[in-house]
């Protein structure tokens, strides 16, 4: 019998993994720079965390999440996305006061599968709760900005919105939903069913992109507190030199969302999968699914997606591999010395021929090949073209001051 991954979940392999190796580890370089400490969130929530906090309108909700009966016939839901449970263990916590946290794995979503969307996709996000400061916004946004480009993106525009708050955007919404019912018979079956309940997502819908383009903008209608946060934000990214562009099409796909809303495009990505990330503020996320008033801020970057703008073939995951010309058993010291010094060292453990030995160092692109000859022998030491003899016990020092 042979198991395949089920429908829209796939493996990912060498050389592809190398990259997303190469994507976490900056990704917890970048968090830790910015002050945020690892959380470790479930995968399986109540369902009933999402619906109040993603929204019972999103399509997240009505249709992507999946959702199943436990052993105790409790409803619970494998994570869509990561805000509302890190939000919820925020507030289990106690925490008071600012309070920072990152995240990164995998969420669930029963999507139809294409390039760069699957059922299982892998996310690292940032949460900023407590804070209700544009100041928070800019450094979120910088952050997720930064580590982007950092990993091989340069291709990048961060797309900004403000979405208005509980005091201005009930207005917009009735204007939307006037506008939307004079053009009703110009939308989608889904549109027209959001007129009522949620007409802030039919701006979503690229089914609708011709209605949506003569709508009603947010902007229009922010009041004095929206409109100084978003002024506030967008003076704070360009005195950082973070470059943006305003579109004031953009919702986001989670109902959570207040005041500043953002994402990342890959603009060299076809137009469906270009998103690489988003997020924004929610300041009443955690009142929604029962808690205090905690204002936050915050993003989700799709690792998948960021894999697939990268375009590139990985660096190589090794510095080194050995080759023994007496056995394997005989470079174990060398090879746990160099680990120990920090090199990512391989080699053979089988016994095979010199000659194989060296085709399995070319096929891992190891910059370094150290050739072993016998206990009281110097190493032979490869690097690219030049050919180095060193002393046994000399090569880790020496590799690691040249």
């Amino acid at each position: 019998m042979s198991f395949q991954p089920p429908i829209g979940i796939a493996d990912i392999h060498v050389p592809e993994s190398g990259t997303w190796r190469r994507v976490l580890v900056a990704w917890e370089e970048w968090s830790a720079l910015f002050g945020y400490p690892l959380i470790l969130s479930p995968v399986l929530e109540a369902t009933e965390l999402f619906e109040r906090g993603v929204g019972d309108t999103s399509e997240v909700v009505t249709k992507q999440m999946y959702t199943f009966e436990d052993k105790g016939g409790r409803s619970v839901s494998l994570r869509p996305e990561g805000t509302a449970g890190v939000v919820r263990a925020f507030l289990h916590s106690g925490a008071r006061g600012p309070w920072k946290a990152a995240y990164s794995g995998p969420m669930f979503r029963y999507e139809r599968p294409q390039r760069g969307r699957s059922r299982q996709f892998y996310q690292v996000g940032v949460e900023y709760l407590d804070v209700d400061s544009p100041l928070a916004d800019v450094e979120v946004i910088e952050l997720g900005y930064r580590f982007i480009r950092s990993v091989g993106l340069e291709h990048l525009e961060l797309r900004l919105n403000s979405l208005g708050d509980s005091v201005c955007r009930p207005r917009y919404l009735e204007e939307l939903r006037t506008y939307f019912r004079d053009n009703e018979e110009r939308l989608c079956s889904d549109s027209v069913s959001l007129i009522d309940r949620n007409p802030l997502r039919i701006l979503d819908c690229k089914v609708c992109s011709e209605v949506v383009t003569d709508a009603p903008r947010m902007a229009e209608f922010l009041c004095d507190d929206c409109r100084e946060h978003h002024e506030a934000v967008r003076s704070g990214l360009e005195h950082l030199g973070v470059p943006y562009v305003e579109d004031p099409s953009l919702v986001r796909g989670l109902d959570y969302y207040t005041r500043t809303a953002f994402e990342y495009i890959g603009v060299d990505l076809d137009a469906a999968q270009n998103a690489v990330g988003g997020g924004g503020r929610y300041d009443g996320l955690a009142e929604s699914i029962g808690g205090r008033q905690a204002p936050g801020v915050g993003f989700a970057l799709g690792v998948d997606r960021i894999v697939l703008a990268i375009g590139e073939e990985p660096d190589p995951t090794l510095d080194a591999y050995v080759v023994s010309e007496t056995g394997p058993g005989d470079v174990l010291t060398l090879i746990s010395d160099l680990r120990g010094h920090g090199f990512a060292v391989d080699f053979d453990i089988e016994g095979k021929s010199v000659k194989s030995q060296f085709k399995a160092a070319g096929r891992t692109g190891a910059p370094i090949t150290i050739i072993y000859h016998g206990d009281d022998q110097d190493v032979s030491v490869r690097i690219e073209d030049e050919r180095h003899e060193v002393p046994l016990q000399e090569v880790p020092r020496w590799l690691t001051t040249r």
